[in-house]
């Protein structure tokens, strides 16, 4: 066994040492941690206390204290509990008052998948860029919606207009006034696919986007994965003659459909199924296994190498499978034995032998062992964050949601978000563009949003009768994740779109 050195963590697919870049920057964990009790218990700890909710608050409330503040200390703002960024706690006292609609005629066509992506649209006075919504259910009900923020007034589809649901007070009428503007459901621009939507996913170079959309399947078909082309100019569906000469099925499967996700290149896609994980290749069709199990595959997701990724599964394991092409289409996968580390096991001496039995299971695949991570449910949602590459959160079905990281795995979790409530439910976890914020709904249809680094929960509002159960941050194609987002108008942190059985809501922030 490796010794273990501080500062450094060691690889044993590459047998070295490497040194540890450090934690998100204002996380909890700090390079000492030398345990994963002491790491795991000092995340639970921070998350739990109100010391920087309470400061928080009491510095929204004296705006003219923080700015002098900032006078005297710059951008520290220095108090009885510690030192805070001005910055930091200037955005989440925005995150925590929202202005949340509700659109009309949405009702059940958005609570399965949810995408957003920018479209060109020919009208009279020449060519207007559009955010378009593409909404899935579990009816099989494939939408597409068009914001139409400039006035344009469509002449043809279902307009839905925003009501304000969130919050019901008088100011609420005077942030209403400035409303997202009208969501068109263009005539003839929807389909019936075969069977529940289980995924949409965007793919390709701004302009040329492609959507990957796979269903789960039924009792008498599985599940298929099919591509939507709006790649080309004036690419908006207004009609369905336009929508089936760019949409085309790729490939159909004999087994369940779970969860997709696809390279940037938009070559290949790894097919989360009820046997295993399958890699397709979107120009050709061809499938070849990459891992397979007797646990369903409930969410997959691609690192930024884009030659392993992350697979979660019903019994909660989190594993880091290696998908890169095998030399030929026969090659056997390897069969081996992988460990589930339950830490809410009840352990006797009569039946610790039972208990290690029922905490392995069989896996066939290359994996990196040393990734593996076992949640006490099953797994949610998987999200990379792509401005810090080795950290992922997961979430799963007893409501837990933690921040990991990939290097150091077996320390447990860095950042533990609290709160969530959930038992049985599939439910997304929505990342905004500067990866600060992580929001996600629960069985109790509030909504709730954390602040990625410190884990503290700035939201929590009940504003619908159903669960907030796919979340999607609106984001522009001319716009990358950056840090600078309280002095850039144009940014698009503070927008979400939000989707359950009551209809599609839009969140923003002042």
């Amino acid at each position: 066994m490796p010794q273990e050195l501080p500062g450094f963590y060691f690889d044993a697919e590459k047998n070295r040492y490497f040194p540890i870049r450090g934690p998100i920057p204002g996380s909890s964990r700090s390079n000492n941690d030398n345990n994963a009790s002491s790491s795991s218990s000092r995340a639970h700890k921070s998350s739990t206390e109100p010391e920087q909710s309470m400061i928080r608050k009491v510095y929204r409330r004296a705006t003219a204290k923080m700015l002098l503040s900032r006078e005297l200390y710059g951008h520290v703002i220095i108090s009885a509990k510690g030192k805070y960024n001005f910055r930091e706690e200037c955005t989440k006292g925005l995150v925590s008052e929202p202005t949340i609609w509700r659109y009309s005629g949405t009702d059940g066509i958005a609570y399965s998948a949810l995408e957003q992506v920018d479209c060109s649209t020919a009208m009279q006075n020449g060519d207007v860029k559009n955010e378009v919504l593409l909404a899935g259910g579990t009816n099989g009900y494939l939408s597409f919606h068009v914001v139409d923020k400039h006035a344009l007034q469509f002449t043809h589809g279902v307009r839905g207009t925003p009501d304000c649901a969130w919050p019901l007070d008088t100011k609420a009428k005077e942030r209403s006034a400035q409303s997202p503007g009208h969501l068109w459901r263009l005539d003839g621009a929807s389909l019936n696919m075969s069977s529940s939507i289980s995924c949409i996913k965007k793919f390709g170079k701004p302009g040329q986007h492609k959507i990957l959309i796979a269903t789960l399947g039924s009792d008498t078909s599985g599940g298929s994965v099919s591509v939507l082309n709006l790649s080309h100019q004036h690419a908006l569906p207004s009609g369905l003659p336009m929508i089936q000469g760019n949409f085309y099925e790729i490939a159909s499967f004999n087994r369940t459909v779970w969860t997709a996700d696809c390279n940037s290149r938009g070559s290949q896609a790894l097919i989360g199924t009820n046997l295993g994980v399958t890699l397709l290749n979107i120009e050709t069709g061809s499938q070849l296994w990459v891992c397979r199990c007797k646990s369903d595959i409930f969410s997959v997701q691609m690192d930024q190498s884009e030659n392993s990724a992350l697979c979660g599964l019903r019994n909660g394991a989190i594993v880091n499978v290696d998908f890169r092409l095998r030399p030929h289409s026969n090659f056997r996968l390897t069969r081996q034995r992988v460990a589930l580390h339950s830490n809410n096991t009840r352990k006797s001496l009569s039946g610790a032998s039972q208990n290690a039995k029922k905490h392995w299971f069989e896996f066939m695949g290359s994996i990196h062992h040393h990734g593996t991570i076992s949640m006490p449910s099953s797994i949610s949602c998987l999200a990379s964050l792509k401005l810090y590459d080795q950290y992922f959160l997961a979430s799963s079905m007893d409501g837990s949601i933690k921040l990991y990281d990939q290097r150091m795995v077996q320390r447990g979790a860095v950042q533990s978000y609290e709160g969530n409530v959930n038992s049985h439910t599939k439910i997304q976890l929505g990342v905004d563009p500067s990866e600060n914020f992580v929001a996600s709904g629960g069985e109790d249809s509030k909504l709730r949003l954390w602040s990625i680094k410190s884990g503290e929960l700035l939201l929590e509002e009940k504003f619908m009768t159903s669960i907030p159960s796919v979340v999607c941050w609106q984001k522009s194609e001319d716009n990358c994740a950056r840090g600078d987002y309280i002095d850039d108008e144009h940014s698009y942190w503070g927008k979400a779109w939000l989707g359950s059985r009551d209809g599609l809501f839009h969140m923003r922030w002042p």
